[in-house]
């Protein structure tokens, strides 16, 4: 991630709450503000090894995201569908292997969330610039969907867009900032949720983007 700059007093820790998007879906505000800039540098090593990249869709549409995976298993899209492959298909070799942090930021806010027991074996790192945006859709491509989805933002501000079971379902917009946790499962597992497109701005950690991680169970 060359020349993100990492201010480890660009924001002081902000006392933890949380909000409740929906029957077992919660927003923990600032969960992981303190952890951020060892986050960040996890990313960084994980980049140099499997660089970010803009997925082409199966319909043929390039994603406005860019991303890359940690983990046993890493999230990718191509004319043949979506899926999870141990393997990266840009490097041919092994997807970075998922960071201690990582696994333990992941396992916290899922048991704050109400989900103890969460062993997350993908995270897809995504990293948003001015437009860049996320589609309403449902995370089904994961065979267990018992475990909660935990979903970490750091960097520039965004719209997060939560709706409920059916697309059409009335949407909700919720402003997550650097060190915000969304933590969602059990009834709102398969909400459908995407993200607005990004203001342009720039942020102390991250520069003119916003990096998220989220974490996942796949089997």
């Amino acid at each position: 991630m060359a020349g993100y700059t990492l201010d480890l007093f660009a924001e002081e820790p902000a006392a933890q709450t949380r909000t409740e998007l929906a029957a077992g879906a919660w927003l923990l505000h600032g969960f992981v503000l303190a952890q951020a800039p060892q986050l960040l540098a996890e990313v960084a090593q994980i980049e140099a090894v499997a660089p970010f990249r803009h997925l082409i869709t199966p319909g043929g549409y390039t994603m406005s995201v860019a991303m890359t995976n940690s983990g046993a298993l890493g999230w990718v899209s191509d004319a043949r569908g979506y899926r999870y492959d141990p393997i990266d298909p840009q490097t041919g070799r092994h997807w970075p292997a998922l960071p201690a942090l990582f696994a333990d930021v992941a396992r916290r806010a899922a048991a704050e969330a109400g989900y103890p027991g969460f062993e997350p074996q993908a995270c897809l790192i995504n990293r948003y610039v001015a437009s860049a945006r996320l589609s309403l859709h449902q995370d089904k491509d994961e065979l267990d969907q018992r475990a909660p989805i935990v979903s970490v933002s750091l960097g520039l501000p965004a719209t997060f867009l939560f709706g409920g079971l059916q697309r059409n379902d009335k949407t909700a917009r919720h402003r997550l900032v650097h060190g915000d946790v969304v933590v969602w499962g059990g009834p709102s597992r398969l909400a459908y949720h995407g993200v607005a497109p990004l203001a342009a701005g720039s942020h102390a950690a991250t520069g003119e983007c916003r990096i998220n991680l989220t974490f996942r169970k796949v089997r």
